[in-house]
């Protein structure tokens, strides 16, 4: 692969209760266990920032797709993600449920530019067979 960027963040302090900043300083975080997880919450945590992330990513090869297949997706076309974790057999994992809104196609339509959006995807490809992700398309 012929890599064109590379991000770059560091964590300190406590991990999940710690911060996170990146290397030109755009992201600067203060960083807390969320409730559900036994935490004080009131701070961002892993889990929101992989939905930011992997929301944009798929919203982007969603209108790449889109645009390859000379279909207009409308500017109000929305991408949630919704990462849950929980204890595994050694740790804990991740799931991801990838709700896409995309007003204005009929659903097969929809349907079809999310699955193929999802083979493009490059966090798609990173979790392919490791994290058990459901695709919903919406009109």
């Amino acid at each position: 692969m012929d890599v064109k960027y590379t991000a770059h963040a560091v964590s300190s302090g406590g991990g999940r209760d710690g911060v996170v900043r990146s290397d030109d300083g755009i992201i600067d975080l203060q960083l807390k266990m969320p409730q559900a997880l036994g935490g004080p919450g009131g701070a961002t945590n892993p889990e929101q920032l992989f939905a930011a992330a992997y929301s944009t990513c798929f919203h982007g090869a969603l209108r790449l797709v889109a645009r390859n297949e000379k279909v207009k997706i409308s500017d109000d076309a929305t991408v949630e993600a919704a990462i849950g974790i929980g204890p595994d057999d050694t740790s804990f994992a991740i799931t991801a449920t990838l709700t896409a809104t995309l007003p204005g196609l009929d659903q097969a339509q929809a349907e079809d530019l999310v699955a193929k959006a999802h083979q493009v995807c490059p966090y798609s490809k990173a979790t392919r067979g490791n994290v058990d992700v459901t695709l919903i398309a919406k009109v």
